[in-house]
């Protein structure tokens, strides 16, 4: 039996801002170990690391399947980082939930229309130049939502 709603009971985001799952964020305690262990455990590859100063974190993606899905290991830069404070308060493991958008703006704006808190006024750099913003934890069911619009290849 299918469920059917009414397309104005849910009325989403505009068409094609929301596009994919982009990844899902993990707080590791140490990056190499945690790199080495989902290699060998489950055949991922890393396809990209940086250290991004602002967000305080050394990060890793790994590609899953055909690369286009990710894994973010994600590992504090200094004790007083929101990683390390993630880690302290809740230990090491999914830390967020990341979908794909087109314009981070426009679906920021959206949710704040709906009541929802994003944690920045405007949007952040995030992992290889991409711009981002994320919902209060709060406000989505005790999930850190990102918003990540890539950067433009």
């Amino acid at each position: 039996m299918t469920h059917t709603v009414p397309d104005d009971a849910h009325p989403g985001l505009p068409p094609g801002l929301l596009t994919t799952i982009d990844h899902v964020g993990i707080a590791v305690p140490d990056l190499a170990e945690a790199i080495a262990f989902y290699e060998r455990t489950f055949g991922v590859t890393s396809v990209h690391d940086e250290v991004n100063e602002e967000q305080g974190v050394h990060e890793a993606m790994l590609a899953v399947g055909d690369g286009e899905t990710r894994v973010q290991l994600l590992a504090p830069l200094t004790p007083e980082s929101t990683i390390a404070k993630f880690i302290g308060r809740s230990g090491p493991g999914l830390q967020q939930l990341a979908f794909r958008v087109t314009d981070v703006e426009a679906v920021s704006a959206t949710l704040r229309e709906r009541g929802l808190r994003l944690l920045y006024d405007e949007p952040r750099r995030g992992t290889a130049g991409s711009r981002v913003n994320f919902v209060h934890p709060k406000d989505a069911g005790g999930v850190l939502v990102e918003l990540v619009e890539p950067a433009p290849h």
